[in-house]
């Protein structure tokens, strides 16, 4: 099976190093993808990061954090100097990023928006994992040059 997607190129183009790591997606259990997806891969919740779009003054943005943690729509707003933020329905998340959701990257999506990345990015032990683009595939990285790579910003958004 091909683990090549747009997110996996993004990070060879970036010349980022990274291990993929592989589940099965379907075997998940009732809870959070996120949660479901660092049981099957054997892998602390704390480091294995989920990818929320997001609509910030009715724009586009994308938050990244731990599967442990709850996205703050307020502290999102701050960050990124709006007013508010609110999720993104999910068939507009996947036009927007060309990912299914399951399987939303925060590396090579369609249209570039503006990323966040929690700020306990920097506080686990690197690497960490995040999804690399499909149900069931994730990537193994250190966070640092990924997100200067993304050109992302790094604050605290969760609670």
């Amino acid at each position: 099976m091909s683990t090549a997607t747009p997110a996996t190129r993004f990070l060879e183009r970036a010349g980022l190093s990274f291990e993929r790591l592989e589940y099965d997606y379907g075997a998940g259990g009732e809870g959070p993808i996120g949660l479901n997806a660092a049981e099957a891969i054997g892998w602390e919740a704390g480091r294995v990061f989920k990818t929320l779009m997001v609509e910030l003054d009715g724009k586009p943005a994308c938050a990244v954090l731990a599967s442990n943690r709850s996205l703050s729509m307020k502290k999102l707003a701050a960050a990124l100097k709006g007013k508010s933020a609110q999720m993104m329905d999910p068939s507009k998340a996947e036009r927007l990023t060309g990912f299914h959701t399951g399987g939303i990257s925060p590396f090579g999506q369609k249209k570039r928006v503006p990323i966040v990345f929690d700020a306990t990015v920097t506080e686990v032990p690197a690497p960490v994992v995040i999804n690399g683009g499909k149900r069931g595939l994730m990537v193994c990285l250190d966070p640092v040059p990924a997100i200067e790579a993304l050109g992302a910003k790094v604050a605290a958004v969760s609670q």
